[in-house]
């Protein structure tokens, strides 16, 4: 009989780093997926799983009237454990850091079910910054049992947390595993208005793409970033810029405010995963807040303008990747400008995150985790360094 794996997912990035897992360990004869989407952003995660041939196997019946933290954490938790008691996971998945993640793993650990952090590691040190990912990590990171770190700096983060070596696997970033494959598809374009650039870009116009959303970020600092696009695009005739906006009604009014009706600059709704992977591809510049994008963007070897003071991915910065800016207008415009007056690339086959192969590796570990038999009055849910050798990339 095979182990059932609970993979929680609530975010479109939480959906596309773990559908390489997903389908790895659908060909595995000792581990069964069950994809549970929590409803933290409702439709972008169908969005992000179809492209891989997966749907959510459960759907948490959470009830949204706003936007915050507090209620979301109200309703996950007891239908996270009721869910739990009903299907009786071997171990449950919890990736990253929003709110759905650190509710997966306390509803586990309450349950006494083995917590796996995918994605573990990842540290600015600064609680405020982001906010609230970098304290969900940390405290999702007391009571895993199992540390999937995507990097060797994400694995030494965790040893110098006094994280047990033999609970750290280094296995590269899922995404990448998720950007190749979806990039090997090479689908046109479904989003109508990202369609109708492409014969623009195909006669020489260059792709600026920008995604913006950091909590942290509300208010100005995001006008500043928001106002130095527009002046870039205003400069720049041969630059199109193409913003997807993120479905949180703060943000999206903001991007409106300040783009809309902005010659050359194009605001979307959310792209679907294929089509971000494809302006990943057409992009000459990426600015973006985002953690996922500065994972992908390498594998294209497109520059990335880093609208953060701190990033959890250094990796990216010292390989020349990435660049961090801060959210100072004048600083994000001077260095789009520098980028795009150089035409700037960087290395295509060097992504600091990984080989492509990260879900096996995720597998395996799994696989151990379950089989490794749990020293006597041990707490089952919690770390106990089962006998999972640190992997390397």
């Amino acid at each position: 009989m095979r182990n059932e794996i609970l993979l929680l997912v609530g975010t479109r990035p939480e959906a596309v780093k773990a559908a390489p897992v997903a389908v790895a360990m659908a060909a595995d004869p000792d581990l069964s997926p069950v994809i549970v989407h929590s409803g933290q952003h409702e439709w972008v995660v169908d969005q992000a799983l179809a492209p891989f041939g997966l749907t959510p196997d459960e759907r948490l019946p959470v009830r949204r009237s706003g936007g915050g933290q507090a209620e979301l954490m109200a309703g996950l938790l007891p239908a996270l454990d009721a869910l739990l008691a009903r299907r009786k996971p071997a171990a449950v998945v919890v990736q990253g850091d929003t709110t759905t993640t650190l509710a997966g793993a306390l509803a586990a650990f309450w349950r006494g079910i083995p917590v796996a952090h995918l994605e573990a590691g990842l540290r600015t040190g600064d609680l405020a910054a982001p906010f609230p990912e970098e304290a969900n990590r940390q405290m999702v990171a007391r009571i895993a049992a199992l540390h999937l770190a995507p990097t060797a700096d994400s694995a030494r983060a965790l040893r110098a947390e006094s994280v047990p070596v033999p609970d750290i696997v280094v296995t590269g970033n899922t995404v990448v595993d998720a950007v190749r494959v979806i990039a090997t598809a090479d689908r046109p374009p479904a989003d109508p208005a990202f369609a109708a650039l492409e014969p623009e870009l195909d006669a020489g116009a260059r792709l600026v793409l920008v995604t913006v959303h950091r909590r942290e970020s509300w208010g100005a600092p995001l006008d500043d970033v928001l106002s130095a696009v527009r002046a870039l695009v205003e400069r720049h005739l041969d630059i199109r810029v193409l913003l997807p906006a993120h479905p949180n009604p703060n943000v999206r009014a903001r991007v409106t405010a300040v783009l809309g009706g902005v010659p050359r600059a194009v605001v979307t709704d959310p792209l679907s995963y294929p089509d971000l992977v494809r302006a990943l591809r057409r992009s000459a510049l990426v600015i973006t807040d985002s953690g996922g994008i500065q994972e992908e963007a390498p594998t294209f070897g497109v520059p990335v303008l880093v609208t953060r003071d701190v990033t959890e991915r250094m990796e990216a910065v010292r390989a020349g990747c990435a660049r961090l800016v801060g959210t100072d207008r004048t600083r994000v415009l001077t260095a789009a400008d520098q980028a795009l007056a150089a035409n700037l690339r960087v290395p295509a086959d060097r992504n600091p995150f990984g080989d492509g192969h990260a879900a096996h590796r995720v597998v395996d570990a799994l696989r151990r985790l379950v089989s490794a038999p749990r020293p006597a009055g041990a707490v089952l849910g919690a770390p106990t360094s089962p006998a999972i050798m640190s992997g390397a990339l």
